[in-house]
C-alpha cells in the first residue's frame, strides 16, 4: 500500500494499534508522525528539534514495549512529543502548550503513558530505577522500566546518582542514551560528551558475548549472584581486545551500542534482544536533533524551540525588533556584563548550558576566556562560581528561576556560609508561559529570603536591572541575587551610564490617600497602569517600588504604615514565604496595625498558558490589581 494512498497515523489513537502494524509499515509511520509533528509546530511553537530526532525510537519503543504496563521516563521531555501524539492525544496535539490544553510536557495527570514528571533535566535514570525496583518488590515480573536520556542531561550530576546507584541495586533498568551531540543551544559541554563521541564497540564482540552469556545460563554455569564477576571479566576482556575503557561497562551496567537512531528495524531488533536481559544495561544510540526537517539538522540550536515558522521555506517567523521596541530583560543582562567586564577584570560569566537563553553568549563572542559554559549542572555553576569568587573574581552566575531550585543547598552551604562577593542572576524569575508548571519561577523569592547573607533583589525597569549589576559587581556586598522575568521591558532608552544603587532601599513612585500599593519586581509596571485607572475613578492610590525583599527598607516601611490604613502588595512568585509574607511579618513584629492584603500566586502549581493569560486568571495584572484595590475600597 502506498504512502499516498492511506495515512497510518490517523489510525492510532494508542499503542496497541501501532503494534497492528507490520514491521514494513513502520518507516512510513515514522515519516507520517515527523511531518505531522512539523505542521502541528509550525502554527503552534513548541520543542522541535528534539521531538524530530527521536521519532523511529519512540515508535519503536512503542511497538516493542507494553505500554503503560511497561513504563517509559523522559528526561526533559523536550523529546516527548511523539510519544503523547501515539497515547491518546493525536487528535487533541493543537491544544499543546495551550491555556487548558496537554502539557508540553510528560504529566502523569494527564495520561497514564507519561510515567513520571519531565520538565527538568537529568532525573530519569534515578525516578525509572526506583520504579523497576519497585516492580520487582511487587513481584511484576513482566515489567520493564525504560529511561530515556540525552547526552547533554548525562552530565548532571543525578544522572551519575542514580547511575552509581542503579550498578549496585537488584534491577532489569533499561537506559537508553540518545546521543545527538547538542544540548539546548550549544553542543553538550564536558569530558562526557568527548568521551560518548569517541566510544566504540565491537559488534562481534557483543554477538560473541550474548552467545557465550546464552550457553552458561543453558549449562546453569551463571546465575544471577555470579552475573557480577562475569561481567567484570568481559569488561576487561573488552578492554583488551578494543584498547577501550568504557565507563558504563566500569560501573558494572552492560553497554550496547553505539547503535543508529533512526534504523526502525535495526531499533526494534535491539530492544527485542535486550528487553528481557537481566541487570541495568545501557543502548547508546546516535541520533540528529532536528531530523527530517533540513533547517533544524543545519541549526539545531535555533531550531530547539524555534516559535512559528514556514514549513514549506523552513523561515522563522522572528518578531521584527525595531528603534520603537523595548529590549528583553535577558538582552539587557547581557549587554550590561559586557560594559562590566570591560570596567573590571575580575567579572567573569558562569552559565549552565544555557549562554543563548540568558544572553551571556554576548560576553562569549567578545571575551571567550571570561565565559565558563558548565553544561547541565546547576548546583556545580553555584559551587564553581563560589570557588572563584573565593579567589577574588567577581562571578556573575545566572540561572533561570526554576532550575536555580537544584541548587538550593550550594547557595546556602557554598556561598552565603562564607559571605562570597558574587551575583546569582536568575532569569525568567516568575510566571514564564506555556513551558507550565516546571518551568515557572514561582519559589525563589519565598525560598531564599530565609538565607542569611544574601541580599535579593527585583528591578522594575531594565535600567533599574542594570543599576543593580554595577551595584553588586561592587567589592563589599556580599552574595546577591537579582530576579528578573522572561519578556520585554518597557523601557526603550535603557543604556545609561551605571550608577550605584542603596541597597535596601525603596522608592516612592506615586503618592496617594486611600490605599499603599507596594510592588516588587517588573508587576510593578502593571500597578503603574492600574493606580492610573484608579485614579480617574477618584480613587487616590500610592505606588512604591520596594526593588528590595531582603533587606526590606524598613523604615520606608514605618512611614507608610503611618499613612496608610490599608496596604496592598504585589509580587510575581508564590505569595505564601515571598515578599507580602515578609512585609506581614514585619508589621507583626513591629506591632503596627495596618490592614495588609497581598496579591501574588497561590499555594498551587500554576499550570500552562500565556503569561498574559495566567496574570489576568490570578489577578495580577492592571485589571485585577484594579478590582483588588476597588474592592477594598468599598469595604472601608
Amino acid at each position: 500500500m502506498s504512502e499516498t494512498s492511506e495515512r497510518l497515523l490517523d489510525k492510532i489513537e494508542y499503542p496497541s494499534d501501532l503494534k497492528r502494524l507490520s514491521e514494513e509499515q513502520l518507516p512510513q509511520l515514522c515519516n507520517e508522525l515527523r511531518q505531522f509533528i512539523i505542521d502541528e509546530l509550525a502554527n503552534n511553537p513548541g520543542h522541535l528539534g528534539a521531538s524530530l530526532g527521536v521519532i523511529e525510537l519512540t515508535v519503536a519503543l512503542h511497538y516493542v514495549f507494553d505500554m503503560p504496563k511497561d513504563q517509559i521516563v523522559w528526561d526533559v521531555g523536550h523529546q516527548a512529543y511523539g510519544h503523547k501524539i501515539l497515547t491518546g492525544r493525536r487528535t487533541i496535539f493543537y491544544t499543546n502548550r495551550k491555556l487548558g490544553g496537554i502539557c508540553g510536557f510528560p504529566n502523569p495527570h494527564e495520561s497514564e503513558y507519561d510515567s513520571f514528571v519531565a520538565g527538568h533535566a537529568s532525573n530519569s535514570i534515578s525516578a525509572a530505577l526506583g520504579m523497576s525496583i519497585a516492580a520487582k518488590i511487587k513481584g511484576e515480573k513482566d515489567v520493564h522500566v525504560v529511561a530515556v536520556i540525552g547526552d547533554a542531561a548525562m552530565s548532571g550530576g543525578l544522572a551519575f546518582e542514580g547511575l552509581n546507584n542503579a550498578s549496585c541495586s537488584s534491577n532489569d533498568l533499561l537506559i537508553i542514551l540518545n546521543d545527538n551531540h547538542m544540548a539546548i543551544d550549544t553542543p553538550p559541554v564536558g569530558g562526557m560528551s568527548e568521551y560518548l563521541v569517541k566510544l566504540t564497540t565491537s559488534k562481534a564482540y557483543n554477538k560473541w558475548r550474548h552467545r557465550f552469556s546464552l550457553l552458561l545460563m543453558k549449562l546453569g554455569l551463571l546465575k544471577n549472584e555470579g552475573k557480577g564477576r562475569l561481567i567484570r571479566f568481559n569488561n576487561s576482556l573488552k578492554a583488551v581486545i578494543t584498547n577501550q575503557q568504557n565507563i558504563f561497562e566500569g560501573l558494572n551496567v552492560r553497554y550496547f551500542g553505539p547503535a543508529d537512531g533512526h534504523d526502525i528495524f535495526s531499533l526494534i531488533k535491539i530492544l527485542r534482544e535486550i528487553k528481557n536481559y537481566k541487570g541495568p544495561k545501557v543502548l547508546h544510540l546516535k541520533t540528529v536533533k532536528g531530523k527530517g526537517f533540513k533547517p533544524a539538522e543545519e541549526c539545531a540550536a535555533e531550531w530547539h524551540a524555534p516559535g512559528k515558522f514556514n514549513k514549506e521555506t523552513g523561515e522563522r517567523v522572528v518578531p521584527v525588533i525595531t528603534k520603537d521596541t523595548p529590549p528583553l530583560f535577558q538582552d539587557v543582562f547581557g549587554h550590561t556584563l559586557v560594559d562590566l567586564a570591560k570596567m573590571n577584570d575580575k567579572v567573569v560569566g558562569i552559565t549552565p548550558a544555557m549562554p543563548s537563553g540568558c544572553s551571556m553568549s554576548f560576553l562569549m563572542h567578545e571575551m571567550p576566556e571570561r565565559v565558563f559554559d558548565v553544561g547541565i549542572a546547576e548546583g556545580h555553576a553555584v559551587t564553581f562560581s563560589a570557588g572563584l569568587a573565593k579567589q577574588g573574581l567577581m562571578p556573575f552566575c545566572n540561572i533561570y528561576s526554576s532550575f536555580m531550585q537544584r541548587a538550593y543547598d550550594n547557595v546556602i552551604h557554598d556561598v552565603a556560609l562564607q559571605n562570597l562577593d558574587m551575583v546569582i542572576c536568575l532569569d525568567r524569575a516568575g510566571l514564564v508561559g506555556s513551558d507550565g508548571a516546571t518551568h515557572h519561577g514561582a519559589f525563589d523569592l519565598a525560598a531564599f529570603r530565609c538565607v542569611p547573607n544574601l541580599t535579593i533583589a527585583s528591578p522594575m525597569s531594565v535600567v533599574e536591572l542594570r543599576n543593580l549589576m554595577y551595584t553588586a559587581s561592587l567589592p563589599g556586598h556580599g552574595p546577591f541575587m537579582i530576579r528578573y522575568p522572561r519578556g520585554k521591558g518597557v523601557l526603550m532608552d535603557w543604556h545609561h551610564d551605571m550608577v550605584e544603587m542603596q541597597v535596601g532601599k525603596g522608592v516612592c513612585l506615586k503618592e496617594g490617600k486611600d490605599v499603599a500599593l507596594l510592588t516588587l519586581g517588573p508587576l510593578g509596571n502593571q500597578a503603574v497602569i492600574a493606580a492610573r485607572q484608579l485614579e480617574e475613578e477618584g480613587i487616590s492610590v500610592a505606588h512604591y517600588n520596594m526593588l528590595f525583599l531582603k533587606p526590606l527598607d524598613e523604615d520606608l516601611l514605618r512611614e507608610i504604615a503611618s499613612k496608610y490604613k490599608t496596604i496592598v502588595t504585589l509580587e510575581d512568585g508564590v505569595i505564601k514565604g515571598g515578599f507580602g509574607s515578609a512585609v506581614l511579618e514585619f508589621l507583626s513584629d513591629n506591632q503596627l496595625n495596618v490592614e495588609l492584603h497581598r496579591i501574588g500566586l497561590p499555594d498551587e502549581f500554576v499550570a500552562h498558558g500565556t503569561q498574559e493569560e495566567l496574570y489576568h486568571i490570578y489577578g495580577m495584572d492592571a485589571e485585577g490589581i484594579a478590582n483588588k484595590v476597588r474592592s477594598l475600597c468599598l469595604k472601608a
